[in-house]
């Protein structure tokens, strides 16, 4: 019958076939009705052809609401008769994407086995239809992924990451230009106890930075450094390992652009140096190199003061375009010296002695680099510094007698 509408163009019938189905039995109180509902959707869709496109909404929109129907045989019903509708619409499913994706990211967690199958199915066909399409709105999808990425639920997240790793994987999509976006949630998805996911997610997070090291050009570093900043604060060791990591990468491939953050970076790799035990060793050495690499940053023409209004500050290179002349130039990003020299004091005063060492280290190393912008600063240290000078008179000697 459809089909013979659809010769014919009769579009009323076949909207009002639509209505009887999309409102009459599934929004009947009977859940055979539903089912039946359901099953004629997809029927319809199959009948229609190419002239699914023309009625998306129509199928689409009730059969997602029986997703969250609290028969399990409903939503298994809605599943399949979705499958069907998306295997025949193809790429016009697309204009309903977020839709069908929050909708999905909800069922994912489904407690009911046979859901959770018809699911799977479901989405896999999503990930292929949107893998094959050059017409993907990744804009319009963005803050729906940056909601639902911090879902509590373990296969909820497992959704997520699969659905990162597809569009990734995407020539047409670039998710670098988007990782600001979705990078916190990533990590904290990776403090998921799960090993799978822990796993997954950690071969995500290493294609991302593989890219980043191949692309540095397309990335925004300072968007980014105080969320891994933040990470790298964290108990669980390989989050805090892989924070480091990625701090160590963004100063080797951005260099200065690090400067104006350089508090909130020493304030996460001070601590991580005085690591002395064997699990975390690895800690240890990462925080090191990230310590040596920031220190590297510090030259002598720092100590200059630039023209007012001429420096970038983080606000700045977090908001710049990458071809804004002030921050492109090295030269007018220099370090904010007040806030290092209180995260350098604050560590003076630190139960691990490497940790104490290695803030004696840059405040001996900024003395020689920048000693006119630190004698301004000195006096707001140095009474710390002399409660513990007889105890550690060895290595603080060479530090004082600088002055």
């Amino acid at each position: 019958m459809v089909k013979d509408f659809v010769a014919v163009n009769d579009a009323i019938h076949i909207q009002r076939l639509l209505k009887i189905l999309g409102k009459d039995f599934i929004g009947s109180h009977n859940p055979h009705s539903r089912k039946g509902g359901l099953i004629g959707l997809a029927g319809m869709a199959i009948a229609l052809g190419k002239e699914t496109a023309t009625y998306i909404e129509e199928l689409v929109h009730p059969i997602l609401n029986c997703f969250t129907d609290p028969d399990s045989r409903v939503r298994y019903y809605a599943c399949e008769a979705l499958y069907n509708v998306v295997k025949v619409s193809r790429g016009s499913v697309l204009t309903l994407f977020n839709s069908i994706f929050d909708a999905l990211s909800r069922l994912s967690a489904d407690p009911d086995q046979n859901v959770k199958n018809a699911f799977e199915m479901l989405d896999r066909l999503m990930q292929d239809i949107v893998t094959e399409s050059s017409s993907f709105d990744l804009v319009a999808f963005m803050p729906l992924l940056r909601d639902r990425i911090y879902s509590r639920n373990t296969f909820g997240k497992q959704f997520i990451v699969s659905w990162i790793l597809t569009l990734d994987s995407v020539p047409d999509i670039d998710m670098l230009i988007f990782l600001p976006e979705f990078l916190d949630g990533m990590f904290c998805i990776l403090e998921d106890p799960t090993v799978e996911i822990k796993k997954c997610c950690e071969t995500v997070l290493g294609e991302f930075l593989r890219n980043i090291i191949q692309n540095p050009t397309k990335v925004n570093f300072s968007a980014m450094i105080n969320i891994l900043v933040v990470h790298s604060a964290s108990p669980d060791e390989l989050l805090q390992l892989t924070a480091l990591i990625w701090i160590k990468e963004f100063i080797t491939l951005s260099g200065r652009t690090m400067l104006p953050f350089a508090s909130g970076i020493l304030t996460a790799v001070l601590p991580s140096v005085g690591y002395d035990d064997d699990s975390r060793k690895s800690i240890h050495e990462t925080a090191k190199a990230v310590n040596y690499c920031l220190m590297q940053l510090i030259n002598v023409e720092d100590d200059r003061d630039l023209p007012e209004g001429s420096e970038a500050t983080g606000d700045d290179l977090e908001k710049a375009n990458f071809v804004d002349p002030i921050v492109s130039d090295p030269c007018n990003i220099q370090l904010n010296l007040s806030p290092v020299i209180d995260v350098l004091t604050r560590h003076l005063l630190h139960t691990s002695m490497q940790t104490k060492v290695a803030a004696l280290r840059w405040i001996y190393h900024l003395h020689i680099k920048i000693p006119n912008k630190v004698q301004l600063l000195v006096f707001h240290f140095l009474l710390t510094c002399f409660n513990f000078f007889d105890r550690y008179f060895d290595m603080s000697k060479r530090f004082f007698l600088s002055f």
